[in-house]
């Protein structure tokens, strides 16, 4: 938090000011001068009242620079709160390559692509904790990429969901995630997918550790 220019606090607006949001209004609060701005999401769900309550409350616990209200299902606000972002940001070098799109790995990438067309696909079917990793990576001779990737899940049901009847929306997720990644490797792609059950995956420190993040010890 030290190191940004602007800090974004996102509160889902359904659930408020609950334990979690304030401890971290709370560590924000006790760190003076951090720039900080509120994000209230999913205000199309909450009425106004509760909305204009929420905000007093935030607003009480933390001087907050500005407040938006924004809902990234249907757009409201969005666009907003992109232009005071961009508007506020320093001018700075170029901190990678020019054409490169991401500073993160290549092999984190393709996961994170995979993940996205996994929960765009399944949307409300499939638990956030559900991972994706890269597990192998090779340049063939033709210079096409041959990608083998796991999908880690919690719990038999699950892996079910992800591989759907005869298989059709493993399928369906791979094609998604292998035109996207042949479009930023501008080759051909060959992409493996695999489904496996692994229990509380999300409390090993080993898989955090590979992401390049600290364990979250409560």
């Amino acid at each position: 938090a030290g190191d940004a220019d602007v800090i974004v606090l996102l509160i889902d607006a359904r659930t408020g000011l609950d334990g979690e949001a304030q401890a971290l209004v709370d560590q924000l609060a006790a760190r003076p001068g951090l720039r900080v701005v509120l994000a209230l999401n999913k205000i199309d769900l909450v009425e106004r009242p509760a909305l204009l309550a929420l905000t007093e409350a935030l607003n009480a616990r933390l001087a907050f620079e500005r407040t938006f209200m924004i809902s990234a299902l249907n757009g409201d606000g969005v666009k907003d709160l992109l232009d005071y972002l961009a508007g506020e940001m320093p001018p700075g070098p170029w901190l990678y390559p020019e054409d490169q799109v991401s500073d993160a790995p290549m092999r984190h990438l393709a996961a994170e692509i995979t993940r996205e067309k996994l929960f765009e696909r399944l949307h409300d079917e499939l638990p956030y904790v559900s991972t994706v990793e890269t597990e192998s990576w090779k340049t063939l001779k033709d210079g096409s990429a041959r990608i083998e990737q796991t999908i880690y899940v919690q719990r038999e049901s699950q892996r079910k969901i992800v591989l759907g009847k005869e298989g059709k929306t493993i399928r369906s997720i791979g094609a998604a995630s292998r035109r996207e990644l042949a479009a930023i490797l501008e080759t051909k792609v060959h992409l493996f997918l695999f489904v496996k059950v692994r229990e509380r995956w999300a409390d090993d420190p080993a898989r955090y550790r590979e992401m390049g993040l600290d364990f979250p010890n409560e």
